[in-house]
């Protein structure tokens, strides 16, 4: 599967890792597009990626321009936001889709929204303003794998853990 999460412009290294950390986990890859908000520095990742960072999938673009040169052709560019045109639930995901993440500060710029071939959003209650970036992806991430029945196996218990409370 070649379902990608692409973070556009992140501001701040602890979602960024966190992002890397799921989607490593997930078996997904992270398109970054650069400049960031802050410097690519492992001692700032590392505290929400933890071992990760180095099993991920990351390939860093200097510019929006190089990101959508490199995107193969018929790929959907998924752009997740607060105006989206369509419910996540509703929207059909396809492998080799890039479900785009924006800035934490300003989201995805108009010109990515105009060229996007879905904005999707994630209904939320009344009132509400928006996610966190990071829980956000984990969410389109998790439906898009739901939807494209392509979670990870569970390899004989190998990777996880019981849950046991007393009681």
């Amino acid at each position: 599967m070649t379902l990608r999460c692409v973070l556009y412009q992140p501001d701040i290294p602890q979602n960024t890792g966190a992002i890397i950390r799921t989607a490593a986990c997930l078996g997904i890859g992270v398109d970054i597009v650069e400049p960031m908000g802050f410097v690519w520095d492992e001692k700032r990742l590392r505290r929400a990626g933890m071992d990760y960072l180095e099993q991920a999938d990351v390939v860093r673009y200097g510019s929006w321009t190089l990101f959508r040169r490199a995107m193969p052709n018929g790929t959907l560019l998924v752009v997740l936001t607060t105006r989206g045109a369509e419910r996540i639930v509703d929207f059909r995901f396809r492998s080799g889709d890039r479900v785009v993440v924006g800035r934490e500060s300003a989201g995805v710029p108009d010109n990515i929204h105009r060229t996007a071939d879905a904005r999707v959003v994630i209904p939320l209650v009344a009132g509400r303003r928006s996610l966190n970036v990071s829980s956000a992806a984990a969410i389109a991430l998790a439906e898009a794998l739901r939807q494209l029945e392509a979670w990870p196996d569970l390899d004989a218990g190998s990777n996880r853990r019981s849950l046991q409370t007393d009681g």
